[in-house]
């Protein structure tokens, strides 16, 4: 089982419009609302994906009702730790003209004392049972960098893998934890480390204690750095550019990198051509998943052809990959991370 585990969830409603003007009205056709959330759009693609997922999270209020109804609907196994506070929402408006998804993002509602505890005690006692851990999306009041670290720092002493996709100094404090893997976006990392060369940012990262780190780089592909062979990295790309909605992206990303650990756990630290190569076949899985994840219409979905443009993906070592800068600016094969449930 791989178990998700989102402390800041979300309703997420969805409009595609013709073409957003600013300052003008709309009639759009109807919305869609859906449980979100970076960690339960991560299980939605693991089930779909015939993996055994369960999806912890909180629900509170009247949108936090409305997220556990569509959970129920979707067939995704959950555990929810009901709070007082409301479930936030985000709302995207996808423009269809450009391509451009605007999103909103409410910050969420603190979690008290009580609830942050059974929130990571229930965390702890699934992720023992787990055959990889992933912990995603923003952290709210009440849940902070500290509780993020020590949960990361009991699973993994529990031996269970541990992924984490956040931002800030939760990132950061991953990585002190002994995170197992790390999958930032190049402004992310670039906030938390000082340095714009992902692979000096991701180093950062490595030494501070993660062995794994995944770098989304937009339109030049996804980065992996690991802490067993201290190389420049692998980078993975598409060698065309692909359009549509990039939430998602990032979570589909990081549901590659969770199935990829938990079928094999040597893929992070074995130094050798076999741990290269799987670290290698890693890079172009997630590097498809996340580009398929944009050619849908709603976060936490693959599109049927993830496994063609899987074998459309070129991968290379880091030197090689950034040598030909005209070439890398036309593709979109792994877009930044969801804006939707980030902030």
């Amino acid at each position: 089982m791989i178990l998700t585990v989102t402390p800041n969830p979300a309703e997420d409603l969805t409009w595609h419009l013709a073409a957003l003007r600013p300052g003008e009205t709309h009639r759009v056709p109807t919305g869609v609302s859906r449980a979100g959330g970076k960690g339960l759009n991560v299980a939605r693609v693991l089930a779909a994906e015939g993996h055994d997922v369960l999806a912890l999270t909180t629900a509170g209020g009247a949108a936090g009702a409305r997220l556990a109804d569509d959970l129920e609907r979707s067939g995704i196994p959950h555990r929810l730790v009901p709070v007082h506070g409301e479930t936030r929402r985000s709302l995207a408006l996808v423009d269809e003209a450009s391509g451009d998804t605007t999103v909103l993002n409410e910050q969420g509602a603190p979690l008290a004392d009580d609830e942050a505890r059974t929130l990571l005690a229930e965390a702890a006692r699934l992720g023992r049972r787990a055959q990889a851990v992933i912990i995603s999306g923003s952290l709210p009041p009440g849940f902070g960098p500290d509780e993020l670290a020590g949960l990361v720092a009991e699973l993994v002493a529990a031996g269970t893998p541990v992924i984490v996709d956040t931002s800030g100094p939760g990132l950061l404090a991953s990585a002190r934890a002994g995170a197992t893997a790390l999958k930032p976006n190049r402004d992310e990392l670039a906030e938390v480390t000082g340095h714009d060369d992902p692979v000096a940012g991701g180093r950062v990262l490595l030494d501070a204690g993660a062995r794994l780190v995944l770098v989304s780089l937009g339109a030049e592909g996804l980065l992996v750095l690991s802490h067993a062979d201290r190389s420049d990295g692998v980078r993975a790309r598409l060698p065309h550019p692909l359009h549509g909605n990039a939430t998602g992206a990032g979570d589909a990303a990081v549901a590659a990198i969770a199935a990829a650990i938990a079928a094999t756990p040597s893929l992070v630290s074995d130094p050798g051509p076999e741990g290269v190569a799987a670290r290698a076949a890693l890079a172009r899985r997630a590097t498809a998943w996340s580009a398929s994840a944009v050619l849908m219409p709603l976060a936490g979905a693959l599109s049927p052809d993830h496994a063609r443009l899987e074998a459309e993906v070129v991968t290379g070592d880091h030197e090689a990959s950034a040598a030909d800068p005209a070439d890398t600016a036309q593709a979109q094969p792994a877009p930044e991370t969801d804006p939707r449930t980030t902030a």
